[in-house]
Parts: structure tokens; C-alpha cells; sequence
């Protein structure tokens, strides 16, 4: 369910598929649409656009039209992620229609969030033709009271023949950024990562950040709780915070890759960056009656590690 008007809107977007626009008091604001269980915004105080959403979107409103995936935002990687199973790519949950639970878990009762939609998607029978299994995917959207953006999903079993699944999943998160050559990821440093340019083949990173000079496609294992991605040209540092989701995947197409992707502009790669919190390596196997539970916190604040107003390894040791 979702809390008051005031905070939460039921309208229609593009296409006239339904979405939900989260507001805050200080002007913050999200929107999700329940085609994908996806988010499409997430706007600072400012009014500044944090996410990444490609023009082609709007352009050619065909790529914002089931059955296609809608490019950018944070889609819904369930229950595959990438090309690692029979499935398609990421999975199907990124382009089902879901619906508003009107039965969500409770708030854990120090939580005060007024700004928040609770999304479920359950198993269907054409489905079960390309995944033969029951299962209940829950989606909590949250916006805080100071603007961050929290993304809370229980995936629960829910077969009748007593055989367990297993699944893969992801927070495909596109960050907004200025100039992807001015960005810096940081609290990824010294992991093992599969490069899923050289055929999943395991390395070791070397350098003290993740910087981007071509097409970046990386899955760092067992990565901390907390990562920062550094935008020196506007001057803001991303947070994120997750839980239950031990892996990291860190992707840029760039320029070759970009213009091959009909959905995608060809000059957009600069603009934009998946970090994405997930489960990749190992999958998640679940008994029926079991549940999975995942969750992803972002903020944004104002940072220059050029000025050392903020240090993003304390940034990354706090709280």
C-alpha cells in the first residue's frame, strides 16, 4: 500500500501506463511505474534529476511500451541477472506488469517514511512455461525525509510441490552524472571481479578507484555494505548502502556499444553509470515458505574530493 495523497500520487505516464510520484516535504521526489516495478526518478530538493533515463524514451516512446524494457531508471533484474540462465536477458520481472500490494509486510517501527509504494509481483502461468516456479516479489519503494532513495524487495517461495528455486537478482541503478571521464568509484578497490568483457575471467582490482576511459563492464564479488561514486564536475557524491546483496556490477557501454543500442542515444554513455547492487556470483536458493530479503539505500550530497571538503573513505567508514 502507499501512505497519504499528500505524499503519494496515482497517475498516468507515458503511454498511459500507471505510475506513482513519491514526494517529500523538502521537494524531494521519486517516481515508479508499475510496468517493471521500476523507478524512472529521483529528484533532489533542487529538483535536480539523479537517475539516468534515456531521451530515447520520449523520442521514440515505442522503447517505453511493453513488451520492451524501459532504459534507464532502476529496473528489476529477476530471476536472472545478465545472460547467466535460459532466460532473457535480466530476466522477465522488468518488463511484467506489477501491482500495488494491499497486504505489505509491516514498517519496522522506528521507520517513519510518509513518501512510499509497496509493489508485488507473483508467478503466472505464462511464466511458469520459461520458469515452472510460484514465488511472491515484493518491492518497497521509499523516499526519506532528507531525500534518500530506499529500495526494499522480499522474494518469497511459494511452490505447492515442495521444490526449492534459485534465482539471481539486481538493482539496475542508472546514476545521472556529468562527464562519466570526471567520475570515480570508490570502496571497490582491491576485490576480486569477473570482467564480463574477457569472457567472466577473474581479476584482481589494482587501482585506488574505478575510473572510466572506454566500456566498463565488471562484476566485483563480495564488496562492502557501502560504495561511493564520486562526480567531481558536479561536485556530488552517491551513496549507497545495501544489504543482502553481496556483489557489484559496474558498467559504461561507451561510444561503440552506445550507438549499436536502439534505445540508447549514441553520445549518452557520457552521461551515465551502472553501479548496480546484486546477487550474481551465487545465486539465492529458497525452500518454499522461505524468504529472501534485499535492500538498497542512495543518497546524494554536495562533495569535491578535489577540495577535500569530503573524504569519501570517511564517507565509506561512517555510520
Amino acid at each position: 500500500m502507499s501512505s497519504d495523497k499528500e505524499h503519494v500520487e496515482h497517475c498516468k505516464g507515458v503511454n498511459g501506463l500507471d505510475k506513482v510520484i513519491l514526494r517529500e516535504n523538502r521537494r524531494c521526489s521519486a517516481e515508479v511505474y508499475l510496468y517493471g516495478g521500476q523507478v524512472t526518478s529521483w529528484k533532489n530538493p533542487q529538483g535536480e534529476e539523479l537517475l539516468f533515463l534515456s531521451s530515447k524514451v520520449f523520442f521514440l516512446q515505442a522503447a517505453f511500451k511493453p513488451p520492451r524494457t524501459i532504459r534507464g531508471g532502476i529496473p528489476i533484474c529477476f530471476p536472472q541477472f545478465g545472460n547467466i540462465g535460459s532466460l532473457e536477458r535480466h530476466g522477465f520481472a522488468r518488463n511484467r506488469i506489477w501491482s500495488v500490494d494491499t497486504d505489505p509486510p509491516p514498517c519496522p517501527s522506528n521507520v517513519s517514511h510518509k513518501a512510499f509504494i509497496d509493489l508485488i509481483l507473483r508467478h503466472s502461468e505464462e511464466d511458469m512455461k520459461i520458469w515452472p516456479h510460484r514465488y511472491e516479489c515484493r518491492l518497497r519503494v521509499a523516499l526519506g525525509p532528507t531525500g534518500d532513495l530506499m529500495l526494499t524487495s522480499r522474494i518469497r517461495n511459494t511452490n505447492t510441490d515442495g521444490k526449492p528455486f534459485s534465482f539471481r537478482f539486481g538493482y539496475q541503478t542508472y546514476f545521472f552524472v556529468t562527464d562519466i571521464s570526471e567520475v570515480r568509484v570508490e570502496g571497490l578497490e582491491t576485490l576480486d571481479y569477473l570482467d564480463n568483457l574477457m569472457n567472466r575471467e577473474r581479476f584482481t582490482e589494482q587501482e585506488d578507484a574505478i575510473t572510466f576511459e572506454s566500456e566498463v563492464d565488471k562484476v566485483y564479488l563480495s564488496t562492502p555494505t557501502k560504495i561511493a561514486i564520486l562526480d567531481h564536475e558536479r561536485k556530488r557524491t552517491f551513496e549507497l548502502r545495501k544489504d543482502g546483496l553481496p556483489d557489484a556490477v559496474v558498467w559504461n557501454p561507451w561510444d561503440k556499444k552506445a550507438k549499436a543500442m536502439p534505445d540508447f542515444g549514441d553520445d549518452e554513455y557520457t552521461n551515465m553509470l551502472c553501479v548496480e547492487a546484486a546477487c550474481v556470483e551465487e545465486p539465492v536458493t529458497l525452500k518454499p515458505g522461505e524468504e529472501w530479503k534485499g535492500r538498497l539505500e542512495i543518497s546524494a550530497v554536495p562533495s569535491s574530493y578535489c577540495s577535500e571538503q569530503l573524504d569519501p573513505r570517511r564517507l565509506l567508514l561512517s555510520g
